[in-house]
């Protein structure tokens, strides 16, 4: 399959990988009928799904069945009056539906709107108003059911909700529409017909200022994400992957369904309804994983376990993403497996823009060298190159001169983001981050994040990498706070191992070990200990919301 769509597959170096790296675009391709479906043709009883939960249960879907199912599905929105270019919204969670229903929409050409299980009724209300969405499918969640039947009396143009299972009233059942559906779909053709350039996807960002805005995708997104991967997560074909994300989120598309099908891996998903990191490990070992792909914050957790007591020997590949990797965290993985966790970055907004490529070596803690998809630069303010050293925006230039595979279309309906980060050709991502003279790049934080204290700019993640070299730091998120004097002061956030109890001496202890493992000024002159930190459904910490609530404290005080 991989074949098809690029023009040399094995390359000796990075620098010939970057250099040479090609895609072959087919003229009007999509994912369901020129992927999912010739494998069903071609091979039906390969495998291409498997799903397990927290009970132990456990089922395996092959190509045949996913082309039955999506096409099923394609047929119930059809019988629904659902066309090309309409929006329909999804809370599916970790159901198989998942795949069904996006290949499927994919197939009708109508957009597809991934949405966390964990969005409440106002969340609902915004999604459906800004996308002008026509119906949503979501899981057999009471919760989810809840929020939805809250939010539906203000959703301008719903009109169909469809839940898995029995349907409450008012409601459709989507188990049974797609039982009852015809598992015949041909190719739409003429109008209907779905075209590269057309939208595909929208995901909405996170939102931490203002409104979340709108990503929207087109049809050659899941090209864009054979980087992602075979070159990243280094997936092959009958390899075993699991990527931990909810369906949700953009790394579902990075990790679950796009680059994985079409490199042949089966995909292998834990429908948790909570984060265990022993259940976790459990599920690595008994379904014989050979890659395995999540956030920082799960590697975090899963390294207080005791590895000793699982086996490890099936995995080849070791990834990660969402939030930059503490070198401390990455070292304590090794110790343990002998497995390498190759770091890479992104947004919603594309696919893998820098990663930890099979032929260059790790240096812990940088996020690795550019993909050839992009070309990618640092500026400063003024928009010009950086020189090795020094931090600057993350940008990819040169997009007016043939938009890059893989890269979003636009912020829908927004214009004035599109002003503001997209003017001129050239893409802002609002990241920062600097490149060593040997050409890997070290992320620093989002624009927002960076302290400015005294006339220093610090990144909040070499303070947190610091931190987390202490044994008492399970996690930390490292954000400003004002000060009269030095207009910015750093605060450390902390969560505690279960040895450590908070106290005076430990925050004085915690101070000094930063005054010792980095440049004495980065030190955080305010630390709070807290349970849990506020993060992304997708494992991201939310640093604005600790800085919103440290903005509120402070005005109160005055």
């Amino acid at each position: 399959m991989l074949e098809r769509f690029v023009e040399r597959i094995d390359f000796t170096s990075y620098e010939d990988f970057k250099e040479n790296f090609k895609l072959k675009i087919p003229e009007n391709f999509n994912f369901g009928f020129d992927v999912v479906d010739v494998y069903a043709e071609e091979e039906p009883d390969r495998e291409a799904l498997i799903w397990c939960d927290d009970d132990g249960n456990e089922r395996h879907f092959t190509f045949a069945d996913v082309k039955d199912r999506s096409n099923r599905a394609a047929n119930m929105f059809k019988s629904l009056g659902i066309k090309k270019g309409d929006t329909v919204l999804m809370m599916l969670r970790q159901r198989p539906e998942v795949w069904f229903v996006m290949v499927g929409l994919h197939k009708l050409g109508a957009i597809v709107i991934p949405a966390t299980f964990q969005l409440m009724a106002h969340d609902i209300i915004y999604r459906c108003n800004a996308a002008d969405v026509k119906m949503i499918v979501c899981a057999d969640d009471p919760q989810i059911v809840q929020h939805v039947n809250t939010a539906k009396p203000e959703c301008k143009m719903l009109q169909y909700v469809s839940v898995l299972g029995e349907a409450p009233e008012g409601w459709r059942s989507l188990s049974e529409d797609l039982d009852a559906a015809s598992p015949d779909f041909p190719r739409p053709q003429g109008d209907e017909a779905t075209h590269n350039d057309d939208p595909m996807l929208i995901y909405f960002s996170s939102g931490t200022t203002g409104e979340p805005k709108m990503i929207l995708h087109d049809f050659l997104l899941p090209l864009g994400h054979i980087v992602t991967a075979k070159y990243w997560q280094q997936v092959y074909d009958g390899c075993r992957h699991l990527t931990q994300a909810d369906s949700g989120w953009a790394k579902f598309a990075w990790g679950k369904i796009y680059g994985q099908w079409i490199c042949g891996a089966v995909i292998v998903t834990y429908d948790t309804q909570r984060f265990n990191p022993q259940r976790m490990l459990e599920i690595m070992e008994k379904l014989r994983l050979n890659s395995f792909c999540g956030p920082s914050t799960i590697y975090r957790y899963l390294i207080q376990e005791d590895l000793t007591k699982y086996d490890f020997s099936s995995i080849k590949h070791c990834s990660m993403a969402g939030e930059p990797l503490n070198p401390e965290v990455y070292y304590k993985w090794q110790e343990a497996t002998g497995l390498e966790i190759r770091e890479g970055f992104g947004q919603s907004e594309g696919s893998v823009l820098f990663a930890n490529f099979p032929w260059i070596d790790v240096r812990p803690g940088s996020t690795g060298m550019p993909t050839p998809l992009y070309d990618i630069d640092i500026v400063d303010e003024n928009g010009e190159s950086c020189e090795d050293g020094i931090v600057g925006t993350i940008v990819i230039k040169n997009t007016d001169k043939q938009h890059p595979t893989g890269l979003f279309r636009e912020y829908f309906r927004n214009p004035e983001a599109m002003a503001e980060q997209w003017p001129a050709g050239t893409y802002s991502t609002g990241d920062t981050a600097w490149r060593d003279p040997e050409g890997y790049y070290w992320f620093v934080g989002r624009n927002d994040d960076v302290i400015k204290c005294s006339g220093y700019r610090i990144g909040p993640f070499e303070v947190e990498s610091a931190l987390m070299t202490h044994p008492a730091v399970l996690e930390c998120a490292v954000t400003a706070v004002p000060d009269p004097m030095r207009g910015q002061i750093v605060k450390a956030t902390v969560v505690l191992t279960k040895k450590f109890t908070p106290s005076p001496q430990l925050i004085k202890e915690l101070q000094n070990h930063v005054k010792h493992a980095t440049a004495p000024y980065k030190y955080p002159r305010v630390v709070e200990f807290v349970e849990e930190l506020p993060k992304t459904t997708s494992g991201k910490i939310m640093r604005g919301a600790i800085r919103k609530a440290d903005l509120m404290k402070y005005a109160q005080q005055r």
